[in-house]
């Protein structure tokens, strides 16, 4: 086990918490946080893209000349692709990205990330934020406090809606819910804030 520092929401030392070694002391594997940051983007396309045949245009019907004797090359009918208007050949239709990542890779690919961000100091521990009502003004004061800016990622119990109230209009603050953490979401920001009931959950799930 080691320990990581809490801070308080108002960005005063708040005490320390013991962390499992198993998430937050690993040499990150680089090759998997790559391949489960890349299928998550994969499976993040909508995949609409579509094109249409020479079936599918309007026009065509008839050949456009006879078959022989005009020393031009034979054609059946003006809606073949070389032709302007005709159809595409091999463009692209509606298809899904997504491809499949192994469980143990998933978790591993999140304990690579929050390691390093740990190693890199980019990994912020702080106690439960307690609004007794939604506050945003309250929410950029704590920031402010806490001495973060730039892209954040908050992570926070999943009942606590009035946090997510607070923060959710904050340019550059991603919130998530400690059951939709993701190695994308903790890679993706420079700094990584997860509150202490958080931060049990991720635990309890990665050990």
């Amino acid at each position: 086990m080691s320990k990581i520092e809490i801070m308080s929401t108002e960005g005063k030392k708040a005490g320390s918490v013991d962390v499992s070694d198993v998430v937050f002391e690993i040499t990150p594997n680089m090759h998997v946080m790559h391949e489960v940051v890349r299928a998550q983007q994969a499976a993040a396309r909508q995949g609409t893209h579509d094109t249409k045949t020479r079936g599918m245009v309007s026009g065509g019907g008839r050949k456009p000349f006879r078959q022989k004797g005009t020393g031009r090359a034979r054609q059946g009918t003006t809606r073949a692709a070389q032709f302007t208007g005709g159809g595409v050949v091999f463009g692209p239709h509606p298809r899904s990205y997504e491809f499949k990542m192994n469980r143990k890779e998933i978790k591993l690919a999140m304990r690579s990330a929050l390691s390093a961000k740990k190693a890199d100091g980019e990994l912020l521990i702080i106690e439960d934020y307690k609004f007794e009502k939604p506050s945003t003004k309250q929410a950029v004061k704590s920031l402010k406090d806490l001495g973060v800016e730039g892209r954040i990622t908050l992570v926070i119990p999943d009942d606590d809606m009035n946090t997510y109230l607070s923060f959710r209009n904050i340019p550059k603050v991603r919130l998530i819910g400690a059951h939709e953490v993701n190695a994308y979401d903790f890679i993706d920001n420079k700094k990584l804030i997860i509150t202490k009931s958080a931060l049990e959950h991720v635990e309890e799930v990665l050990n």
